[in-house]
């Protein structure tokens, strides 16, 4: 009765005082919080350094000269700048054809694990309820703990047996070890995807086959995104796989070209640098106009 005879002026500032108590504690320890989280800070500058400056020295070792680029200091400007490493390089690789070589075995490298993969998941994730899928799937998870060395020998006696030595066998192989990973990617992102559409087209006569064409790979765009840049810059940057599958040295990629700047030219660091910087300035570019496809496929896959 007490509490009901109270006047709103007595009753005021007991509320007020309440929600302000209660608000400022959530301003305090809320996730909103402006304040800045110092050790995360000093360690994502770390992080970044530890990046920023071998890039900064490669760039700076690349315009000096030769005499310049021997001298033991990594960090001293050029004086005067120079673009015959860029020259020289260009010309020691044979450039050109070594980017020939890379960018065609990275676009059928990145065509073929985006189709096969996509094909795979969809087959696996629509007849899940079948044991053979199930257990395909299962298969594909368990290769993933399967590297490349463990079976590099085999693969080299298999690929010179059927002819596959060659640039043609390396994009191959890069399609059938990406498999496994890829699939996962993309099986998680079908899942998410009604079946009711599927449905709707299948009452409308349209076959398996065009349900996936003109449906499910559409919109399978965004994983297809980030599948292909990690498809692109595996296969960009591998060394491995080519130096071992393919035998004749003339066409090889630009990562296997490096190699003779650790041995015949290991003094011409000016050189060495132009050239790691040429083969890494496609990769860079990509990645840069493309990375915004990477967490949103991700994500859009993860979540329902």
């Amino acid at each position: 009765m007490s509490t009901i005879g109270q006047s709103p002026a007595t009753q005021t500032p007991t509320a007020t005082s309440t929600d302000r108590s209660s608000g400022g504690s959530r301003t305090r320890t809320g996730i909103g919080s402006d304040r800045p989280s110092w050790p995360l800070t000093i360690t994502l500058i770390v992080c970044s350094l530890a990046v920023l400056v071998p890039l900064l020295v490669t760039i700076n070792m690349s315009l000096k000269t030769t005499a310049q680029a021997v001298d033991g200091q990594a960090f001293t400007l050029p004086d005067p700048f120079s673009i015959s490493g860029y020259l020289e390089a260009w010309q020691l690789t044979n450039f050109p054809r070594g980017l020939a070589i890379s960018a065609l075995i990275t676009a059928v490298a990145v065509a073929g694990e985006i189709v096969v993969s996509s094909l795979a998941a969809y087959a696996i994730v629509r007849n899940w309820d079948r044991r053979l899928f199930r257990w395909s799937f299962y298969y594909l998870l368990a290769a993933m703990f399967i590297p490349f060395p463990v079976v590099a020998l085999p693969q080299v006696k298999l690929t010179g047996i059927v002819g596959l030595d060659n640039p043609a066998g390396v994009a191959i192989l890069h399609i059938v070890f990406a498999l496994a990973f890829n699939t996962l990617l993309f099986t998680a992102f079908l899942r998410s995807i009604p079946i009711s559409l599927e449905e709707s087209m299948r009452v409308d006569g349209a076959t398996t086959w065009q349900v996936f064409v003109r449906l499910i790979f559409p919109l399978l765009a965004p994983m297809s995104a980030t599948v292909g840049i990690f498809a692109f810059l595996g296969s960009w940057n591998d060394f491995m796989m080519p130096s071992l599958i393919t035998t004749n040295p003339e066409l090889q990629t630009l990562p296997v070209l490096q190699q003779m700047f650790q041995s015949q030219f290991s003094n011409n660091y000016n050189i060495a640098f132009a050239s790691y910087l040429m083969a890494m300035a496609p990769a860079i570019v990509v990645y840069i106009l493309t990375q915004k496809w990477v967490i949103s496929g991700l994500t859009q896959g993860a979540v329902k």
